[in-house]
């Protein structure tokens, strides 16, 4: 006859039965089982992937952590749903894993053996930079498609460099315009940096603008947007066509940021957290006070207009 305090783990849909070993959590007792168990963030109780529906043995499991605690209520979860990863058993408990995505697996084991490939669900401190061409959506209506390419292009190989040459890394391009990172040991460091590329970029524009008003009596004029912030790098898409990108609110702030130079008048914002770490290196011009796209409060905004020289 079983022993009813042994600690074992019935998982579903797997219908694997796993005893417990050395104070595992239910997270580590099906990994070491091969049980295919998400876990994008890690373990760390920071995403809800690992989430189990206890069927039986609810009286068995540990208390809630604190970070689970939280967590379970931003997501409303019942007392039967419990992360995988903070939740020990001294007793059979009988489960069902709730997210079945063995591709997070597989691109988990993919990315431990290519150094150009993040670590799923890495969380990082970012400068980002949103940068936007205005009103490029009714330039390129009235423009053949081959002629906006090449604008396009044209642009893309004017401000990539400066990018670079500040220590950044383009991440994304979305139509006209683009994402770009910046880290460094010295966050402070990371935010100068985006800034000096920034203000390049500015400055490439115009130079651009004496070839684009001879072509087509047209000028380029870019909003950018800079916030700093913790973001989630990771890997995503199918797994035969894979893109690292950046999620967090953080992106989200940014790109409003960027968007609310449209309101102020300006072509180069930075958000208050930046402000705070910078302010004796930069010249400022116009501060903006406002409500922000689907953000709630009101945020203070600083127009940069140049760096100071010391």
């Amino acid at each position: 006859m079983k022993d009813k305090n042994m600690a074992e783990i019935f998982y579903l849909p797997d219908n694997l039965l796993v005893k417990v070993e050395n104070d595992e959590t239910i997270l580590e007792t099906a990994l070491r089982a091969n049980i295919s168990h998400a876990h994008i963030c890690g373990g760390n109780a920071r995403c809800s992937t690992c989430r189990v529906l206890v069927i039986d043995g609810i009286e068995n499991c540990s208390q809630i952590t604190e970070k689970e605690a939280q967590l379970a209520k931003q997501l409303n979860f019942n007392s039967t749903i419990r992360l995988a990863c903070q939740t020990k058993t001294q007793a059979q408990v009988k489960v069902r894993r709730l997210v079945i995505d063995d591709s997070d697996i597989i691109l988990a084991k993919q990315t431990t053996s290519n150094k150009n490939i993040s670590y799923i669900g890495q969380e990082k401190a970012l400068v980002i930079l949103f940068a936007d061409i205005r009103g490029f959506t009714s330039f390129s209506e009235k423009t053949l498609p081959y002629d906006v390419v090449h604008i396009l292009n044209r642009y893309f190989q004017a401000v990539v460099p400066v990018i670079n040459s500040n220590q950044g890394i383009v991440n994304n391009y979305i139509g006209d315009g683009l994402l770009a990172l910046f880290e460094a040991k010295d966050i402070t460091l990371a935010c100068l940096n985006a800034i000096k590329a920034s203000l390049d970029m500015l400055k490439a524009v115009e130079k651009l603008n004496d070839y684009l008003v001879q072509l087509y009596q047209w000028k380029i004029e870019i909003g950018i947007g800079l916030h700093y912030g913790e973001v989630v790098m990771g890997t995503i898409g199918a797994l035969d066509k894979k893109m690292e990108t950046v999620i967090g609110d953080a992106v989200n702030l940014a790109s409003r940021i960027e968007s609310a130079n449209k309101e102020l008048k300006t072509n180069l914002l930075i958000s208050e957290d930046i402000y705070k770490l910078v302010s004796k290196h930069i010249v400022v011009g116009k501060v903006g006070h406002i409500a922000l796209k689907g953000k709630k409060g009101i945020y203070e905004l600083y127009e940069i207009i140049g760096l100071t020289e010391s």
